[in-house]
């Protein structure tokens, strides 16, 4: 793949890179969504509250236009009236003031969710640059807001319009009500207006919310050299597991290779296999596997062995079962016991015969191995063992 494609952003964003934008205070946001969701619960509070408002609010300013003697004439009493009249225009429009508010923290739910980012509060010096706001002017997102004011133009317009003149004649009654009566129809014509403008704004919130989801999705795509970039920095370089994998191996084979020289005896293939086993005198368990390999690492067993004069007996079946069937460190399969106890009694014979005790033993002719833990032998339903040879070529030294 070329760098061109590569570098295109085609790849949607990961979730370490959104919450990274998180952090800094980058989530999408719709004006339109939240301008219409507090204009509609503001005209829905007067719907709905707005007869007991207006009955507060009038028996407040007749309050405040009937005094008294002693509130004339007495200063402090002038200003404890003012004083209470106030707080009963704030209580009046407290409950109201608390419902938009409540519906403007609400708003950024719809759209992006809360947040609240110190890093949106650092001064960012690189927005005044005077070449980015001319490219910001001419850009993409920019003819869009654009297009949305001219749409909420002429939304606005043609829904203002077609209410001024279903109320046409309603207004024009006005003029024979009385002035109780008329102020009240007045202020439903308004409330009934407000509502059904802000009602036309919720066809652009409807399609600016899911917009501005998809542009800010499609502005934090990765490209997949991100992509691979961003993936080693969190799960690790993997030349640098590879390497560390090789070291691991490595030192797993060192002390594979120390044990060697402990070992009682080295079985063989003669030349692809090699399994080294140890039986401690006093030990109550099974012999252990100290040491394994195949060719290259076989071959290094069995120059240890020679040099620390470790016995070293071909046994091709056996060597190849052990092989198979065990780890380094576990204790040879209980199928095996027979035929690694005839191995073991020669080497302690041999041991006993170098030390100019007895004769010298024969080598053990025919060991008996199941003919299922041989994984060369077609009665074997385990395929050979390639994962294990591959983990020991890894190991080569």
């Amino acid at each position: 793949m070329s760098e061109d494609s590569d570098a295109e952003k085609t790849e949607a964003a990961s979730p370490k890179r959104l919450e990274q934008a998180r952090e800094e205070g980058d989530v999408p946001r719709s004006r339109e969504v939240a301008t219409f969701t507090v204009l509609m619960a503001s005209g829905c509070c007067l719907w709905f509250a707005g007869d007991a408002i207006v009955r507060r609010l009038t028996a407040v300013m007749v309050s405040g236009l009937t005094l008294d003697r002693e509130q004339i004439l007495n200063p402090d009493a002038m200003m404890l009236r003012i004083g209470y009249d106030v707080g009963s225009v704030l209580l009046t429009c407290l409950p109201y003031a608390l419902a938009i508010m409540l519906v403007a923290l609400a708003s950024p739910v719809l759209v992006g969710g809360w947040l609240f980012s110190s890093k949106a509060f650092t001064p960012n010096f690189g927005k005044l640059n005077p070449i980015r706001g001319l490219g910001n002017m001419f850009s993409k997102n920019a003819l869009v807001e654009l297009l949305k004011a001219i749409a909420k133009t002429l939304v606005v317009g043609v829904v203002a319009w077609m209410v001024m003149q279903h109320q046409k004649d309603a207004v024009l009654g006005l003029s024979v009500e009385s002035l109780r009566a008329g102020s009240a129809h007045l202020i439903s014509l308004l409330i009934t207006a407000f509502l059904l403008i802000v009602g036309a704004l919720g066809l652009i919130a409807a399609i600016d919310g899911p917009y501005q989801m998809w542009h800010y999705a499609n502005k934090m795509k990765m490209s997949l050299q991100e992509v691979k970039q961003e993936s080693k920095e969190s799960d690790g370089n993997p030349q640098i597991k590879a390497k560390i994998r090789q070291m691991q191996h490595e030192m797993s084979r060192r002390r594979m290779m120390a044990d060697v020289p402990k070992a009682d005896v080295v079985v063989t293939n003669p030349t692809h296999y090699a399994v080294a086993l140890k039986y401690g005198e006093n030990s109550r368990g099974a012999p252990q596997v100290v040491a394994k390999g195949i060719d290259e690492v076989a071959a290094k067993i069995r120059e240890l062995a020679g040099e620390h004069k470790v016995a070293i007996l071909e046994a091709p079946a056996l060597a190849r079962a052990l092989y198979q069937h065990t780890d380094i460190g576990d204790e040879i399969p209980e199928a095996l016991y027979g035929a690694v106890a005839e191995v073991l009694a020669y080497v302690f014979q041999l041991r006993s015969y170098g030390k100019g005790q007895g004769e010298r033993p024969d080598k053990p002719k025919k060991l008996d191995v199941p003919p299922e833990l041989d994984p060369h032998n077609p009665a074997s339903q385990t395929p050979p063992a390639a994962g294990a040879a591959d983990k020991n070529k890894g190991s080569t030294p």
